[in-house]
């Protein structure tokens, strides 16, 4: 499948003075297949180490020895010269190994001819919790994600659609009912699929007949999120806490305070009992944070209120299968309550896709602005409708309040701009064009 990160993999390899590359990403969004990809296509000689399975290669790094006899010595343990021009090693699962992790260092700083590339199940969380020094600086960090609707447009073979789309929203043009239609049938496709590849190459096998897709694949994925929350923990009442919280989450999205409360995850949690748990899932990718910002000013982050945020799962396929809404009612659009959460909660998976950080603005009034954008047009507000009821008084609030260059709203009306509001309506299947203008 393509991926828009096979782009960034490039740039990394063509840069002279490249650093050790890290790949982090929530499990089964698909790193191991396109690094294997992108190092067999890009590279004429190629070594992939699984960890789990070569456990020779974590010892030698646990060994006594100098940093020189580690690497001379790994060459021999697989039988490949990691210095020969155009060459590449990919070491998945390296969140076995801490000290390997910490000689990245000397990779960078000895060896920058050796193009190395890591990836592995949590290790994100393996970092923050490292025992060891993580050579900050030393390595060049990609974050990845699930498909975003881009993706698996392009796995439906839908370019056409894509170009449209983009040309639209660029120039805000027309598009017919016809198409708009088509579009947004695919797009209530994606929410059942998510951005899972696996879930995506189902849908694309049974030619979009939502009958034939396997809609078990999403379950056994958030099967393995749970054994992962037992697995990669301390003890058991971290574990349990961590579960908690992430079975929390959805009940939270239809949390009318629009904030994250600890009091839904157990009546009587206290935030330091569960930040840890957060931190956790945070750093697994499995959930993406929103905060909530004082004061719309640049730059956002300096303005933000930590104690007030949002917890949006990472993928929304994952948050309908965890629902248990029917692939039948979210094609009809029949999701009642959850409707506008779902939507939302897209959006957010969308937004961080492409680069963007995610804020959002409340005032003591109760008005709300789901997302905040740092552009170059200065800081845009965006509101997310599910369907074509656009009328807000949180937006009109904000507008007249701060008096930005021009809002963004998106819902199922196609592309329009309104100059007396100064309002872009975006449809909800080309949020993707809302890449950030500093990446």
């Amino acid at each position: 499948m393509k991926r828009k990160i096979y782009e960034k993999l490039l740039d990394w390899k063509n840069n002279e003075l490249k650093k050790p590359l890290m790949i982090l990403g929530v499990r089964q969004s698909g790193k191991t297949y396109i690094i294997n990809e992108f190092c067999k296509n890009e590279f004429e000689h190629y070594i992939y180490v699984n960890l789990f399975e070569q456990d020779n290669v974590i010892e030698l790094y646990n060994s006594n020895l100098t940093s020189d006899e580690k690497f001379a010595q790994l060459k021999v343990l697989l039988n490949f010269d990691l210095e020969q021009k155009n060459s590449v090693i990919f070491i998945d699962e390296i969140q076995e190994s801490e000290k390997l992790i910490s000689e990245l260092k000397y990779f960078c700083e000895k060896h920058r001819n050796v193009s190395i590339i890591c990836a592995g199940s949590l290790l994100g969380v393996k970092l923050k919790r490292s025992k060891f020094s993580f050579p900050v600086g030393k390595v060049k960090m990609l974050n990845m994600y699930p498909m975003d609707f881009e993706e698996f447009l392009t796995a439906m073979n839908e370019e056409l659609l894509i170009s449209l789309i983009k040309d639209s929203f660029t120039n805000n043009k027309k598009i017919s009912p016809a198409v708009h239609e088509k579009a947004l049938k695919l797009y209530r496709t994606y929410l059942i699929t998510g951005g899972m590849p696996e879930s995506v190459q189902s849908m694309v096998d049974t030619k979009g007949d939502y009958i034939k897709y396997d809609k078990t694949l999403l379950t056994d994925i958030i099967s393995s999120y749970y054994k992962d929350m037992d697995k990669y923990v301390t003890n058991e009442a971290e574990a349990l806490k961590i579960n908690r919280v992430y079975n929390s989450l959805p009940s939270q999205l239809a949390n009318n305070s629009n904030k994250f409360q600890y009091s839904k995850v157990d009546k009587n949690a206290r935030t330091r009992e569960y930040e840890t748990s957060l931190d956790w899932l945070e750093a697994s990718n499995m959930v993406l944070k929103s905060v909530s910002v004082k004061k719309p000013s640049i730059p956002l982050a300096g303005f933000t209120n930590e104690e007030i945020f949002k917890l949006y799962l990472s993928d929304v396929g994952i948050l309908n299968s965890i629902l248990g809404i029917s692939i039948q009612d979210i094609l009809m659009d029949n999701i009642s309550l959850y409707k506008g959460i779902i939507a939302e909660n897209y959006v957010a998976n969308e937004l961080v896709c492409n680069g963007h950080n995610l804020y959002y603005w409340k005032n003591d009034n109760q008005a709300e602005i789901d997302f905040l954008l740092y552009t170059k047009d200065g800081i845009i507000p965006v509101e997310v409708k599910a369907s074509d009821n656009t009328k807000s008084k949180c937006l009109d609030i904000y507008n007249k309040l701060y008096n930005p260059k021009y809002s963004i709203r998106i819902s199922t009306k196609p592309f329009g701009y309104d100059p007396k509001k100064k309002i872009k309506s975006i449809p909800l299947y080309a949020v993707f064009c809302l890449i950030n203008d500093f990446n």
